[in-house]
């Protein structure tokens, strides 16, 4: 099966990469709380629009909004994707990547695109690692980078609360005793809940704690695109679990939620917000990648439905009561823009016309022609929703023609009111300021 996968693999890049489906346009039509949502398509196989992760040449940046500037806070990373800043100011990282159990059982097609996604700077061995920085000096640069814990599986979502630190590998949460200041975790750690793991399509578990420390909200990716694999494989995934922090137990919060990855409180309205990856394969334009607020209960469509009730043809079997049950998202994105990345910003130092709203970390797409995504949006809010204005591009340069030198993920606000932002593919984490607060210093790696 696989030499013969090797055989096809040249032909199928090339009719793929030259497979451009027509009506493919900027993205800012599919943008906003009422995007325009075009008719599916589909083919034999998905357009490939693959940029080759090469990371940072010597001397280049990601580039700055006007009236912001951006400095390396960190580098010499390996494939960090996720943030947490601790109440020192310390900055904790989880270098990963997947954990290895993302295969469909040796077909052709997974083949290829396991191949594609290597490509694009994924499926390395994952470190298993939880970094820490510290910036004592305040200059804006982490002069200190140190390994936390290390031999986790595949981490992702960090907390902290009640004397503890929640760690969501692939497979459950673990939690260690943990007070800021520390450089080391020796201590074993307590087992918390576990999650949906296996297969293990979407790998990844965001978490983020109750303002009292009572629960862990993990969000839970699909198992597949649009339920090829068996709803048997679907069981509290697409979803966001609420967790007891201290005993684990676990209830279903939100479901029909593809791949919930970024994942914040709202400082205006107290409410959960998600950034989702929603499904491929039916068009360069569908479906948009979202953020919204995540009701308790309530269902956002996946797999029968997008974007509130409009039905996908796809999944078997039929479930027409679902599709009806189905709540639109918030805030369109675009189409396969890989929203990643969440953060409020509730008066922090990058400038007034930045003080509401939220950071969303795209990581790019693969899949679409000309292709969306590979940078840092601001999505400004008034009383606690988008105002309806287009997301305003706040660090880009990630992706130039058919090369990513970095792909943004996890962002987070830092303790000096500046702007964190984990780049996986690039090895870093940069920090962007309001320019007269900014140094543009070199990395101590």
């Amino acid at each position: 099966m696989i030499r013969r996968s090797l055989l096809l693999l040249p032909a199928f890049l090339l009719a793929s990469c030259n497979n451009a489906e027509p009506g493919a346009t900027d993205i800012s039509d599919y943008i906003g709380p009422n995007p325009k949502l075009v008719a599916p398509s589909s083919s034999s196989f998905p357009t490939v629009n693959v940029a080759e992760a090469n990371g940072w040449p010597a001397g280049k940046m990601p580039t700055p909004a006007q009236g912001l500037a951006v400095n390396e806070f960190a580098g010499g990373l390996d494939h960090p994707r996720w943030l947490l800043v601790l109440p020192n100011g310390d900055v904790l990282v989880a270098e990963t990547d997947n954990p290895g159990t993302d295969q469909t059982g040796g077909t052709i097609r997974s083949f290829i695109q396991d191949q594609l996604m290597k490509k694009a700077g994924s499926s390395h061995p994952s470190p298993n690692r939880i970094s820490l920085l510290r910036d004592a000096d305040g200059d804006g640069v982490a002069e200190m980078k140190t390994a936390l814990i290390t031999g986790l599986y595949s981490p992702f979502g960090m907390a902290l609360a009640n004397g503890e630190l929640y760690v969501a590998n692939a497979d459950g949460i673990v939690a260690y005793p943990f007070q800021p200041g520390q450089t080391q975790v020796t201590a074993r750690p307590r087992h918390v809940a576990n999650l949906p793991s296996g297969y293990n399509h979407h790998w990844t578990k965001s978490m983020v704690v109750s303002p009292d420390g009572k629960y862990l909200y993990v969000g839970v990716g699909s198992n597949s695109n649009i339920g090829e694999n068996g709803l048997e494989m679907e069981k509290l995934r697409a979803a966001v679990l609420r967790i007891e922090a201290m005993t684990g137990k676990m209830a279903l919060y939100a479901a029909g939620l593809r791949n919930p990855v970024g994942i914040a409180w709202n400082p205006w309205s107290g409410m959960l917000w998600v950034a989702v990856n929603e499904r491929d394969e039916i068009g360069n334009d569908l479906v948009p990648d979202y953020i919204t607020s995540v009701k308790p209960g309530a269902f956002y469509g996946w797999p029968w439905s997008y974007y509130g009730q409009h039905p996908d043809s796809r999944p078997e079997p039929k479930n027409p009561a679902a599709v009806a049950a189905a709540i639109p998202p918030d805030y369109a994105m675009g189409p396969h823009v890989a929203a990643l990345g969440l953060t409020f910003s509730a008066g922090q130092k990058l400038g007034p016309q930045f003080a509401q709203g939220a950071f969303v970390g795209e990581h790019g797409s693969w899949n679409r022609k000309p292709w969306s995504g590979y940078q840092v949006v601001f999505v400004p809010f008034a009383a606690a929703m988008p105002t309806g204005a287009k997301p305003v591009p706040i660090l880009t340069g990630f992706r130039v023609d058919d090369t990513a030198y970095g792909r943004p993920v996890g962002v987070i606000i830092a303790k000096d009111g500046s702007l964190l932002v984990a780049d996986d593919v690039g090895g870093k984490v940069w920090r962007v300021s309001g320019a007269a607060g900014a140094t543009q210093t070199a990395v101590r790696s």
